[in-house]
């Protein structure tokens, strides 16, 4: 009798055991999944990824007007687009960029260029970046008599591109790679040498 005893406390510890490990077993899946869904929320809610905007915030000229003799035809042209950006950061994490370009075309060809140089704009934050594109006249040889029509016509039409390329990091594991970029059409008063219009609309792309 004292041996069936002895085997039947054993099965009982032995059930007691297997039951408390299940239990623990039970409550570690458990935590685990709200751990899962907590994240899985975060990651359609908080940590998802939103497209940085920009804008531009202003634009001037600076320079000389543009002249022209004749009979030899000479061009003297001395021209400075001052552009301000603003970048807004909607995220909940910081937005870290490279380094970015503006380029400046005439009638398809690009003339000037700028870099904006790499940085960081903190979670729901924003930055301005200034961007001051020159006219190289010597870049426009192949359109030369279309800038000459355009200088006597009075109006100057030139366009702008700005890319920023960057990333988006949540708790430095998850990460978004996002490019803003900003494109705008500018018409130059030329005589008065001063911006007549403007038109711009931005992008971005994670």
């Amino acid at each position: 009798m004292e041996g069936i005893e002895q085997v039947s406390v054993t099965k009982q510890r032995r059930r007691a055991h297997k039951s408390r490990c299940l239990t623990v077993a039970s409550m570690l899946l458990g935590v685990l999944l709200l751990i899962s869904i907590v994240v899985l929320i975060l990651a359609f809610t908080v940590f998802k990824a939103k497209q940085p905007k920009t804008k531009l915030v202003s634009a001037a000229l600076d320079g000389v007007s543009p002249r022209i003799s004749f009979p030899v035809v000479n061009i003297q042209l001395n021209v400075t687009l001052d552009l301000q950006l603003l970048v807004e950061n909607p995220n909940h994490a910081s937005f870290k960029h490279g380094q970015g370009k503006s380029v400046l075309s005439y009638r398809g060809d690009q003339f000037g260029e700028a870099d904006i140089p790499p940085g960081n704009i903190p979670a729901r934050g924003s930055a301005t970046f200034s961007s001051r594109l020159v006219l190289q006249l010597d870049e426009m040889a192949s359109n030369i008599r279309a800038l000459i029509d355009d200088v006597l016509d009075g109006e100057l039409v030139v366009d702008t591109r700005t890319r920023i390329p960057g990333r988006v990091t949540f708790l430095k594991v998850f990460k978004k790679h996002a490019v803003v970029t900003s494109e705008c059409q500018f018409t130059i008063e030329v005589l008065a040498l001063k911006l007549q219009s403007q038109k711009c609309k931005s992008k971005s792309k994670l």
